[in-house]
């Protein structure tokens, strides 16, 4: 979860953030931060309409390569 500092850096310079929400690049949410509170943050679109998501998502500057979710989680059934 990213700190409030970084939230208000992020509102304040007006860059384009993306949320990672799962493994699939379709599904994430890119705009500007907006407002946020312990548990939500809220992302303005560039179509206008604000997304309320949790905080606990990945969220990282839009224009840094994409994080792979499942890369980080261990495979399941494999042993090591």
């Amino acid at each position: 979860m990213l700190s409030d500092e970084q939230l208000n850096a992020y509102r304040v310079s007006g860059e384009k953030v993306r949320v990672v929400r799962d493994g699939l690049k379709e599904n994430d949410i890119r705009g500007i931060v907006v407002a946020w509170d312990d548990t939500h943050v809220l992302i303005r679109r560039p179509n206008r309409n604000v997304v309320k998501l949790d905080r606990n998502y990945a969220i990282q500057p839009s224009k840094e390569e994409r994080i792979d979710l499942l890369a980080e989680d261990p495979k399941p059934g494999k042993s090591e």
